[in-house]
This record gives C-alpha cells, sequence and structure tokens, in this order.
C-alpha cells in the first residue's frame, strides 16, 4: 500500500469531511478523492459510506483507521524511547565578529565622521 494514500486516508477518516481533509494536507479535494478510490480499489472494499448524507466510515474503514492509528501510536513510542546521541552545545567564536547593533547608539568599532 502506498505511504501517502495511507496518510490521506487517515487523516481523510479523521477529519470525516474531505474539504477540510484537502486544505489540511495542502492539496485540491479531488487528489484526496482519488488517493482514496485507489486505496478502496487496492483493497477491494470500499471505506467510505458516500451514500450518507454525511460522511462516515464503513466497517473496513474503521478497521483501517485504527490499525494504522496503532502503527503510528508504536512509531511515536519507540521514537521518544530513542536514547539521543552524545554531544554538547555549540561553542561560540570568542572574540570574532561583532557585538550586536543597537539602535540609536554607534556602531561600535566604528567612528563618527567629523565635519
Amino acid at each position: 500500500m502506498d505511504a501517502i494514500a495511507l496518510r490521506r486516508f487517515v487523516v481523510a477518516a479523521e477529519e470525516l469531511h474531505f474539504a477540510r481533509a484537502a486544505k489540511y494536507l495542502n492539496i485540491p479535494r479531488s487528489t484526496l478523492l482519488a488517493s482514496v478510490r485507489e486505496l478502496e480499489n487496492e483493497l477491494r472494499t470500499p471505506l467510505f459510506d458516500m451514500a450518507a448524507s454525511s460522511t462516515t466510515l464503513t466497517a473496513a474503514g474503521r478497521a483501517l483507521l485504527a490499525d494504522e492509528q496503532r502503527k503510528a501510536d508504536a512509531t511515536a513510542a519507540s521514537v521518544q524511547n530513542r536514547p539521543q546521541p552524545a554531544g554538547g552545545k555549540a561553542k561560540a567564536n570568542k572574540g570574532k565578529g561583532r557585538a550586536p547593533a543597537v539602535k540609536g547608539q554607534p556602531r561600535p568599532g566604528k567612528r563618527r565622521q567629523s565635519r
């Protein structure tokens, strides 16, 4: 299964509104619908009930959403438990560069021209 199509399905299933899901994903609504239809054709079962007055998930859609959410939770937990690489703060250059400019003050290191 295509990971992008699965992500689009999850967002659409959580929103239960294709226009809002498309706006959230920053893609056209038609592209979102095409991705969902492609996923439905691959699974050979409808995921959304299009005949209802509002967007609802079918039993297969609810099962796929629960499975994908479980996978996302497991991935998030494994990332949190991963040890962080050793290292410290980046050291600043000492004595090099310019001091920050202060509004209304002459620039450090520059003399005003006399008239």
